[in-house]
């Protein structure tokens, strides 16, 4: 018989949050039962619907709920300045923290869409696209300052996201490049990406006295 959770309800939530990540980006949510995941969490099924009306209905509250911890992480910590390229190094630092932090979360975000209904789909997208368009918005503010240069806001906006976001399935935080190193590695691939004119790191200068000497 599954053990019991106390009566902390919001404990039991988070439980059930956590182990339901794990298990859909394990297996996949198709997959997965809600009786497995009570057994993971040491719980009897029906107590899940305390908690979420459905398994679909769960779905998507693990995905509003990683979205929304996005786009309320980046309006606290997003810097107070017009500058887009301070914003755009902000931005770059901000996304490659947050999905490395959190990446079974990522996985499930961008994997599962394909299981929500279509009403759920439209909610969890729009609030995607409130992510993507931050980032649309810096670039396009740097097109206008003649800061960057590329020649569709959106398309960079994709390119730029893709490249960022992949970076969470393969760093190992115990292996040859600390967090802080591929987060300047990264700002520098990026800023060449759309065109920004940067000045060059004196590794940088040096390497290129050596070559023309």
């Amino acid at each position: 018989m599954a053990r019991r959770l106390g009566s902390d309800g919001a404990k039991t939530e988070e439980a059930i949050r956590v182990a339901a990540i794990d298990l859909i980006a394990q297996r996949g949510f198709e997959a997965m039962t809600l009786r497995e995941l009570a057994e993971r969490v040491g719980i009897q099924p029906g107590t899940i619907y305390r908690y979420f009306p459905s398994k679909g209905g769960m779905l998507v509250a693990l995905l509003v709920e990683h979205l929304n911890f996005l786009l309320d992480r980046w309006e606290q910590e997003q810097p107070d300045a017009a500058d887009p390229l301070l914003r755009l190094r902000a931005f770059i630092d901000f996304h490659i923290r947050s999905h490395t932090l959190r990446r079974r979360e990522v996985f499930v975000a961008n994997m599962e869409l394909r299981s929500l209904a279509p009403a759920d789909y439209r909610r969890v997208v729009a609030l995607r696209r409130r992510y993507e368009d931050i980032l649309t918005g810096i670039l396009e503010d740097g097109m206008r300052t003649g800061a960057f240069h590329v020649p569709d806001a959106r398309i960079a906006t994709f390119a730029v996201l893709a490249m960022l976001t992949g970076v969470g399935t393969w760093f190992n935080e115990s292996g040859r490049l600390g967090k802080r190193e591929l987060v300047d590695i990264y700002t520098q691939m990026v800023l060449q990406c759309v065109g920004a004119r940067i000045a060059a790191t004196p590794a940088q200068r040096k390497a290129a006295d050596r070559r023309s000497a």
